[in-house]
């Protein structure tokens, strides 16, 4: 295709189908998040204990897991407006469903119409990034769409739970259905998977070499870089926004609803301030990704430990530094998707990145989960207290130094790969005897 006829990135159709997209993701956050701040009322309205109420977030998260690999064939397969509008739909259906739900069993399999639709939306938007933009202002407007995204965490957060505590379960997720329903139409009228004079690449899968092709994709390092560096640095943050940090604070701290929410919001605000930060550092220093998220990891664990080991409630200034941490894990575990981005082939991003998702969301059922079987055995009769959490809490520290290593081990084997094609990361001692830092 000549210069002349070759389509323009980052105009202001490219602006218009990403702020479609970003919408698209903040309303499945929303979806997403709305049990979190909802799961005190599950227990009653349901009658059912932590480990329960845990379970519905579990499930909606495992499925959200495990449909990663498949929603990015699918994303290969029929590109972003397709599978933005089919999640946004999935979401609406599965929060009406759980809006008159009356027993445990529907309320479950609400979640997992809700998981299926979520997993189809965030690896759907990202994707947009790099076929509409120039490769410059990727590695920014990924994180852009990571975070400003979480607005639907601060929607449910304050008006979700306004709406709950005034009218009740019904209308509450009646209205967040709404929500999904309008992002779905914004998908269907806005959203393309390519500029106009490009061709979208579409990959005709064979189901037979699909377990070859997903063989080669999981192998790859730059794959198991970005899967234990979404796993590290994100699953903190979601076990605390999707299930147990609202009860924490709420039960746990004995902070008053409006305080409770204020400091659920500044885990969006504080993503949202950093996510361009972080972006750009990535964009900056390509070679050193991995060691920012590693440094991004310590900001949630240091508080972590901290909280954990504090004797009595925590001061406000201590959850303020945890809550900002964990905002900041967010930012860094879209730095995960950057590993593949530059080591795979584009048209098989939409499953790489699917694979990357899965880390944060497997690590972060697993966290809640336990988190959950561990306060229902400390207080079988359901009166969480600050002790019974913090023990609960504490289960996330080996998780991460888990998740740690397993990222120290894939960066050397991807190092290992670059060197023998000639891209040598030097050591940080010969970077800063060589003033050579600002160009790594």
């Amino acid at each position: 295709m000549s210069s002349v006829n070759a389509p323009r990135l980052g105009g202001s159709r490219a602006y218009a189908v990403w702020i479609a997209a970003v919408l698209a993701y903040a309303s499945a956050v929303l979806q997403r998040t709305t049990m979190g701040v909802a799961g005190l009322d599950a227990t009653e309205r349901f009658g059912a204990s932590a480990t329960i109420v845990s379970t519905f977030v579990v499930v909606q998260l495992l499925v959200y897991a495990l449909a990663q690999v498949p929603a990015g064939l699918l994303l290969d397969r029929y590109g972003s407006r397709v599978t933005l509008t089919a999640g946004a739909v999935l979401m609406a259906a599965g929060q009406l469903l759980l809006a008159h739900a009356d027993t445990v069993t529907v309320a479950i399999l609400a979640r997992v119409v809700v998981g299926a639709g979520d997993a189809l939306t965030f690896s759907s938007a990202i994707r947009l990034v790099p076929a509409w933009f120039p490769a410059a202002r990727v590695p920014i407007l990924t994180q852009l769409t990571g975070i400003l995204g979480q607005v639907g965490q601060i929607a449910s957060a304050v008006p979700f739970v306004m709406i709950l505590s005034l009218h009740g379960w019904a209308p509450a997720f009646t209205a967040s259905a709404g929500v999904a329903a309008c992002g779905a139409l914004l998908a269907l009228l806005l959203v393309r998977a390519t500029p106009p004079g490009t061709r979208r690449p579409t990959v005709k899968q064979d189901l037979r070499r699909i377990p070859l092709v997903l063989g080669r994709i999981l192998r790859h390092p730059a794959t198991q870089l970005g899967f234990f560096t979404h796993l590290t640095s994100g699953f903190p943050g979601i076990a605390f926004s999707m299930m147990w940090g609202f009860p924490y604070l709420t039960a746990g701290e004995r902070l008053p609803l409006p305080v409770a929410s204020g400091v659920m919001t500044v885990l969006v605000l504080a993503g949202i301030v950093s996510g361009p930060v972080i972006g750009a550092l990535t964009q900056r220093h390509p070679l050193r990704r991995s060691t920012l998220v590693l440094l991004i990891i310590a900001t949630i664990l240091v508080p972590l430990i901290a909280l954990v080991l504090w004797p009595g409630p925590a001061p406000m200034w201590l959850l303020i530094v945890l809550v900002a941490g964990l905002a900041i894990g967010g930012p860094g575990s879209n730095v995960g998707f950057d590993f593949p981005r530059t080591d795979l082939a584009r048209h098989r991003l939409g499953t790489a990145t699917g694979v990357v998702i899965m880390g944060g969301f497997v690590g972060g059922l697993v966290a809640i989960l336990v988190i959950g079987l561990v306060l229902d055995a400390l207080r079988p009769d359901g009166a969480y207290d600050l002790e019974a959490f913090r023990i609960a809490f504490a289960v996330q520290i080996p998780l991460i130094l888990a998740g740690i290593t397993g990222m120290l081990v894939c960066r050397r084997n991807l190092r290992r790969r670059m060197a023998a094609r000639g891209q040598v990361v030097p050591p940080w001692r010969e970077v800063l005897r060589n003033g050579r830092w600002r160009r790594i």
